[in-house]
């Protein structure tokens, strides 16, 4: 087949995997595991690396405001439990959406994956719209309700209110960039996020420190930057070089269709927004104890966590596409074995971030606060917190694995396992069991927590895994 140069420039993002259309995605059938995970992981790896940027590095820049660091770093910290419900809405939409998409044209069914896409695009900006009346009304009492002080609480209100205005540009961004990825336009993906990463690095000095707006400054920051994230994913999903588009034949709510994305997309948003509820659990129960130095070194293990967690994801999005199209292709044996590479590069990783942990868990602290009554608190309750990080790695390599092959029910077991039935009775009952040291007895809930949940899902992966792939013969 004739290529043109702009067909020579999608195959090279592709691996120069077949045809200028690539209409039957071949090479996610016929490239090495290697070779193709490392492709496509790479990019979502960084992709979810430099979206951490966003949070961190205005933790970072608040965490060094003279005179003001320490408390302004707490009123921010507090607001994470609605940034992560932010985030988790959508993951509801575009992690449940883009598998689909995936396994669809891996049946050769284009106009069910484009379909998906247009429905999926229509209810992001109607959730954005309600998200952003909620957060604007509503957000001085959520943040006194997730454990906001009366010293902490006018940054977090600052913060919030531009936050707030910006929610359509998070939702779209995040969204659509997992169907950007499920595609195979992995670099693509990536330079998503790359663009919106580097302008907040960029802007958040200028807003912070140079026109003196501190945490509001943070927040101006992050909305300029996602809005030219966002306008860079849906001119991409418009545009000719996609495979899936965007059209206005299908901007639409189609039950059909929606409906099944959305079940696939709760075991995503179960495991997002979960961690707002579990930040609201640990700030309560830590300002009761801890008072707001606990809070203050929670804010800084939960972007450590993040660190941790977060490049997790970024593999499993990698493998997805691979999983999700070789499921759909009926394609077992190729499935298993992307299965087994995601799961040793990804319990590898979690053990070596383990060991710097344990290691030099000052190093972490300090990268958030230049604090010494801080920085030495949390150095304790980091190692205690991140107890059984190198045991995550099978957790996140199961549970995105089960979202790859569709399977809804499985996936928010898991995802319901580890936080609600775990973690949150954990962080109420252990202090009263360990009265010696309150505090800590908070921060250990996570690693006991962690610890039962990975045992809990590789049984129950074990199990369904071989059952699903049964009624495939083995390529």
């Amino acid at each position: 087949m004739k290529q043109t140069a702009q067909n020579q420039t999608e195959i090279q993002e592709k691996g120069n995997a077949g045809s200028g259309e690539n209409e039957d995605k071949e090479f996610l059938r016929t490239e090495p595991l290697g070779k193709l995970l490392l492709k496509l992981a790479l990019p979502t790896v960084a992709a979810q690396l430099i979206n951490m940027l966003y949070n961190i590095v205005d933790r970072i820049y608040i965490g060094h405001i003279p005179g003001i660091g320490a408390t302004a770093l707490t009123g921010v910290g507090v607001c994470m439990p609605l940034i992560m419900i932010v985030s988790a809405f959508a993951a509801l939409v575009g992690y449940g959406g883009a598998p689909r998409a995936s396994i669809f044209m891996g049946k050769k069914d284009k106009e069910s994956a484009e379909k998906t896409l247009g429905n999926c695009f229509v209810l992001q900006i109607i959730i954005s719209v309600i998200l952003t009346a909620v957060l604007l009304i509503w957000n001085r009492d959520l943040l006194m309700a997730f454990g906001a002080s009366e010293n902490t609480i006018g940054y977090g209100v600052n913060y919030m209110n531009i936050y707030a205005l910006g929610t359509i540009f998070v939702e779209l961004t995040l969204g659509m960039n997992a169907f950007i990825t499920a595609q195979g336009f992995a670099k693509t993906g990536m330079l998503s996020v790359l663009i919106g990463a580097v302008s907040n690095i960029i802007l958040d000095p200028i807003f912070i420190f140079g026109l003196d707006m501190d945490v509001r400054g943070a927040a101006l920051a992050t909305i300029i930057s996602q809005a030219l994230s966002c306008i860079w994913v849906v001119s991409f999903l418009c545009g000719r070089k996609t495979y899936l588009r965007i059209k206005k034949t299908n901007l639409g709510l189609t039950p059909k269709i929606i409906l099944p994305c959305l079940a696939l997309g709760v075991a995503t948003f179960i495991m997002q927004a979960s961690e707002s509820v579990i930040s609201v659990c640990f700030n309560s129960s830590l300002q009761k104890y801890g008072g707001d130095i606990a809070v203050g070194a929670m804010t800084i293990l939960t972007s450590v966590m993040q660190f941790a967690m977060l490049p997790l994801q970024g593999l499993g999005q990698g493998a997805q596409p691979i999983i999700s199209y070789n499921y759909g292709a009926g394609d077992a044996g190729r499935v298993r074995a992307a299965f087994k590479l995601l799961l040793k590069v990804s319990l590898g990783y979690s053990a070596l971030l383990w060991v710097l942990v344990m290691l030099f868990p000052g190093g972490f602290a300090a990268m958030f606060t230049s604090d010494a009554q801080l920085m030495d608190y949390t150095k304790t309750a980091l190692r205690i917190y991140m107890g059984s990080m190198c045991l995550m790695g099978i957790q996140m390599a199961c549970q995105m694995t089960f979202n790859a092959l569709g399977k809804a029910t499985e996936s928010i077991v898991v995802a319901v396992m580890r936080k609600f039935v775990l973690l949150i009775p954990l962080i109420y009952l252990l202090p009263q069991i360990i009265r010696s040291n309150q505090t800590m007895a908070v921060y250990l809930a996570e690693p006991i927590a962690d610890l039962v949940a990975v045992t809990f899902t590789a049984i129950l992966f074990a199990v369904q895994f071989k059952k699903t792939l049964r009624k495939f013969k083995t390529a």
